[in-house]
């Protein structure tokens, strides 16, 4: 980045898939974010938001929830406002996880899921999970604050077997290559 850079601003994360077919119980998938503060980034999260919660500040809000996928285009919008994340928070890490009620189910089980990160109409990633199939979570986007205060995104779908309370305490820690 050059010295007139900003970085990454402001992103909305977009989440997608079809109906489970008549006569299958729904299927419902959910957007999770949890920050990390610069003094422990790949430990706890200070805090998550998904589904039933949101930022203390305000930058991060789920606009939009599914619990069957029945919509028209993205079921699910999450705005990550990283500007105006207050200067303690280091990391951003955005997941999807895949609500395990009547039977379990991998990405494989979900018709056409598909992600998709954005800034403003600039596509920064999109992906559809074939990566993972087997994976009933994923973090999908990483979005790391450097020493100049600018955001950068680690783009990149890694796949998690656990349920989604383990899944949101173990989102964050560093990916083995």
């Amino acid at each position: 980045m050059t010295g007139v850079s900003k970085g990454i601003r402001k992103v909305e994360v977009a989440l997608k898939w079809d109906p489970s077919p008549a006569g299958r119980p729904p299927t419902d998938l959910d957007i999770v974010a949890a920050t990390f503060v610069s003094g422990d980034a790949y430990g706890a999260p200070a805090y998550l938001v998904h589904f039933d919660s949101r930022s203390p500040d305000g930058t991060i809000t789920l606009n939009r929830d599914s619990t069957d996928g029945k919509g028209f285009g993205w079921d699910e919008v999450m705005t990550v406002e990283l500007d105006r994340l207050d200067s303690r928070y280091a990391r951003v890490v955005v997941g999807v996880v895949i609500q395990q009620r009547s039977d379990h189910r991998t990405f494989a089980d979900v018709l056409q899921p598909a992600v998709r990160v954005r800034e403003g109409y600039t596509v920064l990633a999109e992906d559809d999970f074939g990566s993972v199939p087997g994976a009933t979570a994923a973090t999908i986007a990483e979005f790391v604050r450097d020493d100049s205060g600018e955001w950068t995104l680690h783009p990149g779908v890694h796949g998690f077997e656990d349920d989604p309370a383990t899944f949101t305490r173990v989102m964050g820690r560093a990916h083995r290559p």
